[in-house]
């Protein structure tokens, strides 16, 4: 039906006759000339219709936005003063000698040359058909779809197999919940979707497969965010007899090709390097924007001592910290602006934001400004100072609590004060996050949780330390970072079955329930596991990044809204009576309250 896209149509076909298809993206009547902007997935171009030709310009009068059109007509230059540079066809138009109308449409809910934030997000997803039509949302899949071929080619070409793992699958006690579906074979049995391919790549490492990959479709019921979504795409990779030196070297040489390929950017060689705890310490966050330079200094050992409990409380306690961080030229906030920041801390659970504004550091503790200082001995507060680095024209904030309130709430501060006074520095700043701690304490369960899964292997000098004291294992973990964001977590697994056996009991997992859950896992590194590790990147997540979009669900073909429903296909919804008796379901009645 076509000899080409609408957006090939170049100056390389003057004076050739061409065929294209599209939607009318304008349609313009000058002065008995009609102009047609013609739209398909490579771009616009310009088609002429003269009402010499009778037919054709008298269809041309009919058609209106989005009619689906086919076009034939002679390719010639526009004349001067009318081109347009900002178009790959802008040199060009198409005399347009025939025209048929595939299709006449309604008017759309929305135009198509606005913004994302243009149009109302729950219109964008009901009509997300005609949302996907907009010149950004197509650059974006588009831009997906490069990404997937450069990291397929590059896969393939490293030795690794593409491997399908099940959808159906096992119920895991671990991570989030799961997505079940119940089995009408298998009365009273559900199978679960999948939260990640994990053991079964791991098995497929257990099977001499060596190198495996994976662009998979995955599913957690989970509370969303705008980097969240019920079901997402990872890009699975797993290898065999590597270490994560090599692990890392090879995904960090993947990423750097599809920047280069996809962008034209060339991230550094090698990416920089950072443990957990220095990334905790300095940056409150283990995903830290390294495009900004502000960071949290400690300062506990300058307040134990003073009556001021606020401070001397959380410096005594060994769980507890205190930070100061250094915001450069703070003093400009108003009042205002930093009860809002108070306020903006406190959805991490901090109590307050106390602070100290810099005016002239000449005059000792008389050039400085706060209602805390009256509390502070002087020369601790210098000496705040001093560590900080601050100097006239700064604020130094300050967070006193709970170690992870500190970090979660300074940590959070330090980018939200970045993006609101515009403190980044450079453009992409990757960065690696390693050695983790194995276990973090979940003080409400009372009891251990693995930081990243219960298959990860601890450090090997760290395994005895599995029974007598988790909380000082580390484990041979590894992130990706990219701009303050986690485009990738991996690790070396657990490949010998007593290590898998201290480390489910570690957890508080019985033997019982590890044979229930894992009984698989278990039989199958009896039979000779290589040693083995792997990596998982969020596919949407990057896509996001490199486009800059705001939010995954504009990189996503048909994302779920925050509520995980979906407004095109009204999903989820209810099913007949006679499915649910094959499935063995009966629904509860939802609570009535009778005094309503």
């Amino acid at each position: 039906m076509r000899t080409n896209y609408c957006g090939e149509v170049t100056e390389s076909l003057i004076d050739q006759e061409v065929t294209v298809c599209g939607w009318v993206h304008r349609r313009r009547d000058h002065g008995g000339v009609i102009f047609i902007d013609l739209r398909d997935r490579e771009g616009l171009l310009q088609v002429v219709y003269d009402p010499d030709i009778e037919d054709a310009f008298a269809t041309a009068e009919s058609v209106r936005n989005e009619y689906v059109l086919q076009v034939k007509g002679l390719v010639r230059y526009r004349p001067e003063g009318t081109k347009n540079d900002k178009l790959a066809t802008g040199q060009i138009e198409i005399l347009g000698k025939e025209l048929t109308i595939l299709n006449a449409a309604e008017t759309p809910p929305f135009m198509l040359d606005v913004a994302d934030d243009e149009v109302a997000e729950d219109i964008r997803l009901k009509y997300r058909y005609i949302d996907l039509r907009r010149e950004p949302m197509q650059k974006r899949l588009k831009m997906r779809s490069d990404i997937v071929r450069t990291l397929r080619n590059f896969l393939d070409d490293n030795g690794f197999m593409d491997i399908e793992t099940p959808m159906l699958t096992k119920a895991t006690p671990e991570g989030a919940r799961d997505y079940l579906v119940p089995s009408r074979t298998h009365e009273n049995s559900f199978f679960a979707l999948p939260q990640s391919p994990q053991l079964f790549k791991q098995l497929l490492m257990m099977s001499g497969m060596d190198r495996y990959y994976q662009i998979v479709r995955c599913f957690r019921d989970e509370d969303l965010r705008a980097d969240r979504q019920p079901e997402f795409t990872q890009i699975d990779i797993e290898t065999s007899f590597i270490d994560e030196e090599e692990i890392m070297s090879l995904t960090e040489y993947m990423m750097r090709g599809i920047f280069s390929d996809v962008l034209n950017v060339d991230l550094p060689n090698p990416f920089p390097r950072m443990t957990y705890d220095e990334a905790i310490r300095r940056f409150g966050s283990d995903k830290p924007d390294m495009r900004i330079s502000m960071e949290l200094v400690d300062i506990a050992d300058l307040l134990q001592d003073i009556e001021f409990k606020v401070f001397s409380g959380p410096a005594k306690d060994e769980k507890g910290r205190v930070a100061a961080m250094r915001l450069p030229q703070g003093c400009k906030l108003s009042r205002k602006d930093i009860d809002g920041y108070t306020n903006f801390v406190g959805i991490y659970g901090a109590k307050g934001l106390a602070y100290i504004k810099v005016n002239e550091l000449a005059k000792g503790v008389e050039g400085l400004q706060s209602p805390i200082l009256k509390f502070l001995p002087d020369d601790a507060v210098m000496e705040i100072i001093k560590r900080t680095g601050a100097e006239d024209g700064d604020l130094v904030f300050f967070g006193a609590d709970k170690a992870k309130i500190v970090n979660e709430a300074l940590g959070a501060l330090r980018v939200k004060l970045a993006e609101d006074l515009d403190l980044m520095e450079g453009d992409w700043e990757p960065l690696w996050v390693v050695d983790f701690p194995m276990f973090e304490w979940d003080e409400g369960g009372k009891r251990w949780h693995a930081l990243h899964h219960p298959f990860t292997s601890p450090k090997e000098s760290d395994i005895e330390l599995l029974e007598s004291d988790p909380g000082k294992c580390y484990s041979r973990a590894y992130d990706m970072v990219l701009n303050g964001t986690e485009l990738g977590g991996g690790s070396m697994r657990i490949y010998r079955e007593e290590v898998q056996k201290k480390v489910f009991k570690a957890l508080g997992i019985s033997e019982e329930e590890a044979e229930e859950k894992f009984g698989f896992l278990l039989d199958a590194l009896k039979f000779g596991c290589p040693p083995h590790g792997g990596i998982a990147f969020g596919l949407d997540r990057l896509v996001m990044l490199l486009s800059g979009a705001s939010s995954i669900r504009d990189v996503m073909a048909f994302p779920k809204t925050q509520s995980a429903s979906c407004l095109l296909t009204q999903a989820p919804s209810t099913v007949s009576e006679a499915q649910l008796r094959e499935l063995h379901i009966k629904l509860r009645k939802p609570t009535v309250n009778k005094e309503s």
